[in-house]
């Protein structure tokens, strides 16, 4: 899978990190759908290309969303990622195991659906 890079600019901050977050593919009621249990986003489409492409767009709007309110550390935090003030790790998602305990739509997922797992990349603005 290809690394998703922020398009935009992040006000205030100075590089990014490139983390690596948990993505699973399903498809329900014929619909492909493309689900990040450690955002909590989803996207969807006919096929697994449009699924894709829909969850990049959430992706992104979600970072510009949160990056532009100045919101997006807290919004990880109660997402249950562990956050620091590094540049070099400032956050990292909570584990699929975390996720399954307090997620119920991704434990819905994970007990009703097969589903591929992989991890896709992404990159958030460093602390300055």
């Amino acid at each position: 899978m290809k690394q998703l890079h922020y398009k935009g600019k992040f006000s205030g901050q100075k590089g990014t990190v490139d983390l690596q977050i948990p993505l699973i593919s399903f498809i329900d009621d014929n619909t492909h759908i493309f689900y990040c249990p450690a955002l909590d986003l989803s996207g969807y489409g006919i096929d697994e290309t449009d699924a894709r492409t829909s969850f990049d767009i959430v992706l992104e709007e979600y970072l510009n969303y949160t990056i532009n309110k100045g919101t997006l550390w807290s919004d990880l935090k109660k997402l249950g990622w562990t956050v620091k003030k590094s540049k070099q790790k400032p956050a990292t998602p909570p584990t699929l195991t975390e996720l399954l305990g307090r997620n119920e739509e991704f434990s819905r997922i994970f007990n009703n659906y097969p589903f591929k797992k992989f991890n896709t990349g992404v990159s958030l603005p460093a602390y300055a």
